[in-house]
């Protein structure tokens, strides 16, 4: 099982915008099929150092990870949105042992 974490910084992180963020991502859970699991939270703290929203999504492998970054509502939808209000993003994958 793989764990595919992606923190986001908005341009404009007000809390509308954020909403809006959370239910494109939330979209791939009934559009994804390949997606186990999915979480998308909006963070509170506002520091310096903050993301405004974290995406974790639970896959079986890493080969079903390749599938679900070339799936086409990931990327049609939920790429496509994202690219237009985000400043920043990181992303880590990694193995559940």
């Amino acid at each position: 099982m793989i764990n595919h974490i992606v923190c986001f910084k908005l341009n404009d992180s007000t809390e509308e915008n954020c909403l809006k963020a959370k239910e494109v991502l939330m979209g791939m859970k009934e559009n994804v099929p390949m997606v186990r699991d999915i979480s998308v939270g909006i963070d509170f703290l506002h520091s310096a150092r903050s993301y405004d929203i974290i995406l974790q999504v639970k896959l079986d492998s890493r080969e079903v990870l390749d599938a679900y970054q070339n799936d086409a509502y990931h990327v049609d939808v939920v790429k496509k949105y994202m690219h237009q209000v985000v400043s920043n993003s990181i992303a880590v994958d990694y193995d559940l042992e």
